[in-house]
Formats: C-alpha cells, structure tokens, sequence
C-alpha cells in the first residue's frame, strides 16, 4: 500500500510518481481542497491533457476525503486532477509485475520408495520459473549439500547407502533471489533371504506357496518344468506389501515343474 497527498503544498500530488507492486493499493488524501485523482492516458507525467481512462476517477474532493485504488495489472498509470491538470496537477502510478518464485519437483526416486542396500540412487528433479529463470538448483541429502547445479539436466546420483531413511530435495533458486523446495522421503534395507514355504496344491490346477519379502521391494515370480533352464516364465511381479507374501498359480499343471522367486534389483 502507498500513499499520495492531494493538494498538498499547491497544484500537485506529492509524490508525484508512486512505486508498487500488482494488487497493491494507492491511497489518495486530500490536503487541498477542490480536487481530483483522476486516470488519464499512459504516457509521462504531464502530457495527460485531462482526457480520462475511466479506470478511476475520485471526483472533486476536499480535506479530510481518501480514495483508494488497487491495481490489478502491471504498468505506468497516469492521473491528474481534473480541476487543474492545466497547472500540471498530474502524477503516475508504476505498477511492477509480482516476482513469482520458481517451481521445483523431483521427477526420481518417487517418495516412500524402498531400495536394497547398498544402494545407488540417481536423483533428478524439473525446475521452472514462469517470469524469469533458473540459475541454480541444489540437491541434498538432509543438511547435506550433495551438488549445486547451474543448468539443466538436474542431475547427481548417490551411491553405496547403507541401510536407514533418506530426505532428499531439491532446492530452486530464479534469478531474483526467490527459491522453492521439493522433498522426498526414501528407505534402504537389508534385504532379507528369499525363502519358499507352505507349499501345496490347493486344487486342481492351482498350487499356493508363500515366500519371505521386505515390504516395498519388488519381486518376480517364475516356474520353469527344468530346474537346469535358461528361459524360466515370469508369472508375476509385485511390491512386497508384507514380510511375507502368498502366491497362487491359478494355471498350475499336473506335471512335474519348479518355482522361484527372485529379489529384483534396484531401479
């Protein structure tokens, strides 16, 4: 918000010129009587002539009067006071774009997701700034300054974390000072040895066994009729959801065959 003096001292507006933001507001108030805020045309001040814009007008006033305008859009906005524009009662409003700050968001690991460790993770992230650009990013590991990037690709990758809870960002930072943060949080484990138990057929054509998981890791199911074969068929591949996972072969044959389970890597 800024404020103006209507007629004080004389014919004019002091200031004369006034510096804002958008949406922010003038308060015009009167010092001397029989006077205006009017808007005129856009040029500089005192070519205004007492043409007016119609975007606002207070009327004649006297002290103790205010009129108050806010101001939606950017740019210069002139006024003058109708009653004595001639004098070169006239002023400017200048309206400076809001400084947005930028955007930020790491596009890998997705948040919560699990590796096993030792683990090797490549962090990327997106960073845009809608009025003005990008001059730095940082990456981190908690407090830990991990790299400083002044150009696309955002790219930096982490290797051989053991197990325990990870809080990676990514801080943007545009090219008049304003930054924005984006985080994720991401857990590595030591993965637990994959074991095949409560084997049995539960009826015919279907044949049931659960298998030792670290909730979030992925797995892969496979049967193959030799156990010596190079081309084992995938029948499923899942997130652990529990410590133990129960799988069911829905298209079991009758006929001798094998199954496994295999811990997939990380990403």
């Amino acid at each position: 918000m800024a404020s103006v003096l209507v007629g004080s001292g004389g014919f004019k507006f002091t200031p004369a010129v006034t510096n804002i933001n958008v949406n922010d507001q003038v308060i015009w108030t009167w010092a001397g009587s029989n006077h205006s805020t009017t808007s005129g045309t856009n040029g500089a001040a005192g070519d205004d002539n007492g043409v007016p814009t119609g975007l606002w007008d207070s009327g004649v006033d006297s002290p103790s009067h205010t009129f108050t305008n806010t101001f939606t859009s950017a740019g210069r906005f002139s006024y003058f006071c109708s009653v004595h524009f001639a004098l070169g009662m006239t002023g400017a409003v200048i309206v400076a774009a809001a400084n947005l700050p930028p955007t930020v968001a790491i596009t890998n690991p997705t948040n919560a997701f699990v590796f096993s460790a030792p683990a090797t993770i490549t962090l990327a992230a997106n960073a845009l700034d809608s009025d003005g650009s990008i001059t730095n990013l940082g990456f981190f590991e908690g407090a830990a300054l991990l790299t400083n990037l002044i150009a696309g690709p955002y790219v930096v990758t982490v290797s051989n974390l053991a197990a325990g809870a990870f809080i990676f960002s990514a801080v943007a930072t545009d090219n008049n000072g304003l930054s924005a943060t984006n985080a994720v949080t991401n857990n590595v484990v030591n993965p637990v040895t994959v074991s095949l138990s409560a084997l049995g057929r539960e009826a015919s054509g279907s044949f049931q066994f659960a298998y030792t998981s670290d909730v979030g890791l992925r797995y892969v199911v496979q049967c193959s009729t030799n156990l010596l074969a190079t081309n084992w068929l995938a029948l499923a591949t899942n997130t652990a959801a529990a410590a133990a996972v129960t799988f069911t072969d829905l298209n079991a044959s009758a006929a001798a065959g094998f199954y496994r389970v295999g811990r997939l890597p990380n990403p």
